[in-house]
C-alpha cells in the first residue's frame, strides 16, 4: 500500500499488519503507531518493546492509546488554556510525527519496489536461463525426431516390400492350395468310384480288354468239355486263329476271371 500527504490514514508499523488504522491506535515515543489489536499484545509486557525499531520503552508516556476520530467536546478542551507557543509547538509535533509516517511508508515502499525489482532480474535471468535450456532440448529434440522420421520411412518402405512379396507368396499359395484342392477332390472320386464299381464291372471290363485284343470280326462261340461249363472265343483271322480266351462259367466260380493264352 502507498501513501502520500494527501492521505488521512497511517497504517500499523507492525512488520506483518500494515493494515490502515481506524477507532483507537497505540502512538510510541519513538513515532512509530501501531492498531489496537497489536498494540494491546505487544505492549502489555514489562519492559514494553517496540516491535518497529525494538526500542525500549520505559517512560510513562512513551506509549500512549489515543482515539483516532475524537469528539467535537475533545478536541475543544484538549488545548484549550494553553498559550499559543504551546499549541503550535504541540500542532508541529504532532506534524512532524505524520510526516514521519509518510515518510517511512515511502522508504517502506521504495524498499519493497527495489526488492520487487530485484527479485524479478533473478526470475528474469532465470527465466532467460531455462529458455535457452529449453531451446536446447528442443533443438535436440527436433533433431531426434527428423532421425525418426527418417527410420520410420525406411521400415514403411521395407514394409512396402515385404507388404508385397507377402502378398505375391498369398497369391502363389492360393493357386497351389486351388491345385491341391483339385487333385484332391479328384483322388477321392476315383476311389469312391472304386469303391462302388460292381465286380460284373471288372468282369466286362476285362472282356473288354480282351475284345480289343482281339480283330474287329465277330468271334465264334465254340462248346467244350463234358459238361460244358466252358467256352472259346477264337479269332477267325486269315491266318487262322492263333489265341482264344477261357471263361469260367459263374455257376462254378461267380465271380472269378481267368484268361489263358494259348
Amino acid at each position: 500500500m502507498s501513501m502520500t500527504l494527501c492521505d488521512d490514514t497511517l497504517l500499523c508499523n507492525f512488520p506483518k499488519c500494515r493494515t490502515k488504522l481506524s477507532g483507537f491506535a497505540w502512538v510510541t515515543a519513538c513515532s512509530h503507531v501501531f492498531c489496537d489489536q497489536h498494540g494491546s499484545g505487544e505492549f502489555s509486557r514489562s519492559p514494553a518493546i517496540c516491535p518497529a525499531c525494538s526500542s525500549a520503552l520505559s517512560g510513562k508516556l512513551d506509549i500512549v492509546r489515543t482515539e483516532l476520530t475524537p469528539s467535537e467536546e475533545y478536541k475543544a478542551m484538549v488545548l484549550a488554556g494553553l498559550r499559543p507557543d504551546i499549541v503550535l509547538d504541540i500542532s508541529a509535533r504532532a506534524l512532524a510525527f505524520w510526516s514521519y509516517q509518510v515518510h517511512q511508508e515511502r522508504m517502506y515502499q521504495e524498499y519493497s519496489l527495489s526488492r520487487a525489482e530485484t527479485q524479478l532480474k533473478q526470475m528474469d535471468k532465470v527465466l532467460t536461463q531455462q529458455n535457452q535450456s529449453r531451446e536446447l532440448e528442443l533443438t535436440a529434440m527436433r533433431g531426434e525426431i527428423a532421425s525418426l522420421k527418417k527410420v520410420m520411412e525406411e521400415y514403411k518402405r521395407k514394409y512396402s516390400e515385404v507388404s508385397e512379396r507377402l502378398m505375391e507368396r498369398n497369391r502363389q499359395y492360393q493357386k497351389l492350395q486351388g491345385l491341391y484342392d483339385s487333385l484332391r477332390l479328384r483322388n477321392m472320386v476315383v476311389g469312391v468310384e472304386d469303391r462302388e464299381m460292381p465286380r460284373h464291372e471288372h468282369h466286362n471290363y476285362n472282356t473288354g480288354m480282351g475284345r480289343l485284343a482281339t480283330p474287329q470280326r465277330s468271334p465264334q462261340f465254340l462248346s467244350a468239355g463234358p459238361e460244358g461249363d466252358c467256352r472259346f472265343f477264337s479269332c477267325l483271322e486269315p491266318e487262322g486263329a492263333k489265341s482264344f480266351f477261357v471263361f469260367n462259367t459263374p455257376a462254378k466260380d461267380r465271380g472269378r476271371t481267368l484268361i489263358k493264352k494259348h
